[in-house]
C-alpha cells in the first residue's frame, strides 16, 4: 500500500509541466499632466507653423511699407525745411531792399525843391531881396505840402503850458510869476507822422520860483 502511493506521488512530480515566468515590459512612464502626442496633435503643429509663417510674412510686409513711408515722410521733411529756408532769405532780402529804397519817391519830391532852390540861388545876385524872399516862400510852401503830403504835421502849441509829451526842455529859469512850468520860447519847431511823435519841440521852460 504504501509502495503504491508512493508511485503514485512519483508520477505526479513527473507529470509537472515547467512554467516559465516571463514578466511583462514595462512601460515607459509618462510625466503626470502630459499626454501622448497622437496623429492629430501632428498635424496641428504643421497647421501651426504654417499659420506663423503667414504672420511673419505679412509683419515683414508691414514694416518694409512703413520704412518707406517713414524714407518719403523723411524727404517731405527736409524739402519743407529747404523751402522755409529759402523763404526766409528771400523775405530778409526783400527787406532790406524796402528799407533802402521806400523813400524813393519822397526822395524824389525832395530832390525837386532841391532844384528850385539851386535856380534860386543861381538868380540872387540878379534879382533884388523882395523877388529873392518871395522865392524862398514859394520853396518852403513847397516842401511844407510834401511834409504834409505824407503825415509830417508840425506840432501845435496849445497854449504855453508845458508838455513833456510832446516838449523838451532844453533850458529853464526860475520865476515867481508863474504857478506851473510854463513854455517861455520854442527854440525848434517839433512834428508828428500822423498820430506818432517824430520830433519833440525843444522849449526854454519857466518854473516856479523855489521858496
Amino acid at each position: 500500500m504504501n509502495k503504491k502511493n508512493k508511485n503514485k506521488s512519483d508520477d505526479k512530480e513527473n507529470n509537472k509541466i515547467e512554467i516559465e515566468y516571463i514578466p511583462e515590459e514595462k512601460q515607459e512612464e509618462k510625466p503626470e499632466g502630459v499626454k501622448p502626442q497622437t496623429e492629430s496633435d501632428e498635424k496641428g503643429k504643421e497647421k501651426t507653423t504654417e499659420k506663423d509663417k503667414k504672420e511673419i510674412e505679412k509683419l515683414k510686409k508691414k514694416i518694409k511699407q512703413y520704412e518707406e513711408e517713414n524714407k518719403k515722410l523723411k524727404e517731405q521733411y527736409l524739402r519743407e525745411a529747404a523751402d522755409k529756408d529759402n523763404l526766409r532769405k528771400r523775405t530778409e532780402k526783400e527787406k532790406t531792399e524796402f528799407f533802402k529804397y521806400a523813400l524813393s519817391d519822397v526822395f524824389r519830391e525832395i530832390i525837386s525843391i532841391l532844384d528850385n532852390f539851386d535856380r534860386a540861388l543861381e538868380k540872387k545876385e540878379e534879382s533884388n531881396k523882395k523877388h529873392f524872399r518871395e522865392g524862398i516862400e514859394l520853396i518852403y510852401k513847397q516842401l511844407q505840402d510834401l511834409l504834409k503830403k505824407h503825415g509830417i504835421k508840425p506840432i501845435e502849441l496849445e497854449g504855453d503850458k508845458f508838455d513833456p509829451r510832446f516838449h523838451e526842455a532844453l533850458m529853464s529859469e526860475e520865476s515867481g510869476e508863474v504857478k506851473e512850468p510854463t513854455v517861455s520860447e520854442v527854440i525848434q519847431k517839433g512834428y508828428m507822422i500822423y498820430q506818432r511823435l517824430l520830433r519833440p519841440t525843444l522849449v526854454k521852460v519857466t518854473v516856479p520860483k523855489k521858496k
